[in-house]
């Protein structure tokens, strides 16, 4: 292998963490921030790279679709959430890392249904059976 290539390629090397970590930068949500919404699941996107869970809340007479965004599917089937778990029109109270610009969607922390199933899409946290 010539010097130039190798130094390429361990420039390429040494970049590559920065470029995961920006490509799955959270930066858009206020971390150090939580909200809480109840209401019924509208649709649950289980998509590549990621997923969200779109939620009606009604306030006031009011109804607002919050999107609640989450890992691809691997990693929510990995931590026990799965497309089934979660069909329109099923009754839950959600919790997330609000958007820092005040809109409707947040970073999905922990879901709680109904019936009292909670589902942690990123691992942290008691798993459903």
């Amino acid at each position: 292998m010539t010097r130039r290539l190798l130094v390429t390629v361990l420039a390429a090397l040494a970049l590559m963490p920065a470029l995961v970590l920006a490509h799955h930068s959270a930066v858009m949500f206020d971390e150090a921030k939580a909200v809480t919404v109840t209401g019924v699941v509208k649709e649950f996107q289980f998509t590549n790279p990621h997923s969200w869970l779109l939620v009606d809340v009604t306030e006031n007479g009011k109804v607002t679709t919050w999107g609640f965004e989450a890992e691809g599917p691997t990693t929510l089937m990995r931590n026990k959430v799965r497309p089934g778990d979660l069909k329109p029109g099923t009754r839950l109270t959600i919790t997330g890392h609000p958007m820092k610009d005040g809109r409707p969607a947040a970073l999905w922390m922990k879901a709680v249904r109904e019936d009292g199933v909670e589902f942690f899409p990123s691992g942290r946290g008691p798993q459903p059976n």
